[in-house]
């Protein structure tokens, strides 16, 4: 896999692991953290991304639609007017690139307009034609997600959140990576070359808990695609059924699933905490990706 660059920043792969830190512009988010919720909303999302980058993140994820299992899904303006003043503020502060996390092509064109960088579709170019359109155009990379999302296989607990149950797959590793390669084509269809494609098994999106234990584990088996991946449990729903606990206590269950994704080869990570979860990269990164010293 060839290096990518974005803006200031180049992404070696296979050298270390890249840190993404989440932003999320909107009041429902599931972890708690959604900052567009008071008249000050602005301020604390560029306070965020600043605190992100001295914590060691890579790139800043901005998001303006909860993902959440059965969120209410918003129109593009409304989505535009949280995310584009995030960006333009951010752009100003902060010397990271900034991915615009939206399946819709007015958005992220408007994110990209603004100062972001990369677009991160969890729907994979399958839910608005146009978008695999535009990255080709702007020659901005593009991050695949894998998705079954539907909202008749959504539980909602009240301590666990929503999560999904009985989501059916006939082989789920082949499942999943037969529709990350249907992406993959139609990003290349679009004209998105190669280097600029990045992949995402979906954690979280249309699995049940154990489907999404499972994919974390055989994560290296969508190496043989021959793309970068994402890899995004933070504080999922899965680990919160896993340890019977709520999404701010997810703090250790997301490190084990983080530690053990960048064993199997994720190359890039999706969080909330950079902190912790930099740290835990950093020390993952010396055990696994350090040269192998003759006995």
């Amino acid at each position: 896999m060839k290096s990518l660059t974005l803006g200031s920043t180049t992404l070696d792969w296979g050298r270390q692991t890249y840190v993404m830190g989440i932003i999320n512009a909107t009041p429902d988010s599931f972890s708690g953290d959604g900052i567009f919720r008071d008249e000050v909303w602005l301020e604390r999302a560029v306070a965020q991304g600043q605190r992100f980058a001295a914590e060691g993140a890579h790139i800043l994820d901005v998001g303006g639609e909860s993902t959440r299992p059965g969120a209410t899904p918003v129109d593009a303006d409304q989505e535009r007017q949280r995310v584009v003043p995030i960006i333009e503020a951010l752009r100003q502060v902060v010397d990271l690139p900034i991915s615009i996390d939206t399946y819709k092509a007015s958005v992220a064109e408007a994110a990209l307009d603004a100062g972001a960088c990369l677009v991160n579709d969890v729907w994979g170019l399958r839910l608005d034609p146009d978008l695999g359109a535009l990255c080709a155009r702007r020659g901005v990379p593009v991050i695949v997600m894998h998705n079954r999302s539907t909202p008749k296989h959504v539980v909602q607990e009240a301590l666990l959140g929503g999560y999904y149950v009985g989501t059916h797959y006939n082989d789920l590793l082949g499942d999943v990576l037969t529709e990350l390669q249907y992406s993959i084509d139609l990003a290349k269809a679009a004209g998105i070359p190669d280097e600029h494609i990045i992949i995402d098994p979906g954690i979280g999106f249309g699995k049940t808990v154990q489907q999404n234990l499972t994919l974390i584990n055989r994560l290296d088996f969508f190496k043989a695609l021959g793309y970068p991946i994402l890899l995004g449990p933070s504080n999922k729903s899965f680990i919160g059924k896993t340890l019977d606990l709520p999404p701010e206590e997810r703090l250790e269950g997301t490190g084990a699933a983080i530690a053990l994704g960048i064993d199997r080869g994720a190359d890039i990570i999706r969080v909330h905490q950079v902190k912790e979860m930099a740290r835990i990269a950093q020390m993952v990164d010396a055990i696994v990706r350090s040269p192998v010293i003759p006995a």
